[in-house]
């Protein structure tokens, strides 16, 4: 299959890639860019690990073919500084809602989403913007509390 040229915005610069218009959107983050804070875990938009802010929305970069990127504004946590964001990773190291990190990624990205969507949050709504988010290690009670946290600053 013929290789295309994609062009889009990857944490505020302008990337032109050539690959296989089959590839995914997170192959191209951590293959073709080198940034790895975007895991890939299940493949199937189960787990929530890839995710990513596509102008202004989280998407699951594993259900996102590359080429439909062209033109997009796509943020990883690689390199990315937002005063919503930093909170959250401030709360998220002061409520050790981690352990293996797999998942943080993911769960940073689906806080950072609700957050500007929505300031103050209720315990459920938390609940209801990570659901797309699998985390095996926290109970995901530190990481609701973690968000808690973010808020109150």
């Amino acid at each position: 299959m013929a290789e295309q040229v994609i062009k889009l915005s990857v944490n505020g610069s302008v990337r032109e890639i050539s690959g296989d218009p089959r590839q995914l959107l997170v192959d191209v983050i951590r293959d073709d860019l080198d940034l790895k804070a975007t895991h890939i875990g299940c493949l199937s938009g189960d787990c929530g690990a890839c995710s990513v802010m596509v102008d202004g929305e989280v998407r699951k970069s594993c259900l996102s073919l590359a080429v439909s990127m062209e033109g997009a504004d796509v943020r990883t946590l690689d390199g990315w500084v937002d005063e919503t964001l930093l909170r959250l990773q401030t709360a998220f190291i002061a409520t050790n809602a981690f352990q293996c990190g797999f998942c943080t990624s993911g769960m940073l990205m689906a806080a950072t989403d609700l957050l500007r969507r929505n300031p103050r949050p209720d315990v459920s709504e938390i609940r209801k913007a990570i659901s797309g988010n699998l985390c095996r290690c926290t109970g995901y009670e530190p990481i609701i509390q973690a968000i808690q946290q973010a808020i109150q600053k």
